[in-house]
């Protein structure tokens, strides 16, 4: 039993399609996920690019995305999910521009690494409002039962 995360949209360490970028409809892409471990109360999406600015010289991690308190029992997010149709219960936190919701690739120089990072965890947090992905983090602390991993690549043609 291995717990999963993937998008029909990609393969892992493929390339992330243009539509889910800042050159294309800058749409989430669709997930799923599998194989929950026992015992989860809550899961928690992050979605990172730590290659930011520049993969030869990167500074800084930039989110992309965070929600959490995603139900157990959910197996994955459509494509372009509106804020209204998350799951219940789950809580949206904030991206590197400042706003909750999804902010697609949109690397300035260089192929970008972007990490869709799934945590299972042993109970649900609480309400952080609008949290940065560190906030989170900090609240997950002595709460992961396991993590699963998609990585997409993107490079803007220019």
């Amino acid at each position: 039993m291995s717990f999963i995360i993937h998008s029909p949209a990609f393969p892992h360490q493929g390339e992330i399609p243009v539509r889910y970028t800042c050159d294309g409809d800058d749409r989430s892409p669709p997930l799923a996920w599998n194989e929950v471990p026992e015992g989860t109360r809550a899961l928690v999406l992050i979605v990172d690019d730590p290659d930011a600015p520049d993969p030869a010289a990167p500074k800084m991690t930039w989110v992309h995305w965070v929600l959490y308190n995603l139900p157990p029992e959910s197996s994955g997010l459509d494509e372009a999910i509106a804020a209204s149709d998350l799951p219940p219960g789950t809580r949206q936190g904030k991206n590197d521009w400042k706003r909750t919701g999804y902010g697609g690739p949109c690397p300035p120089i260089g192929r970008h690494r972007y990490f869709h990072k799934l945590y299972a965890l042993s109970e649900p947090l609480p309400d952080l409002g609008e949290a940065t992905r560190t906030e989170v983090e900090q609240a997950m602390a002595g709460k992961v039962l396991a993590e699963a991993t998609l990585m997409g690549t993107f490079q803007r043609d220019r």
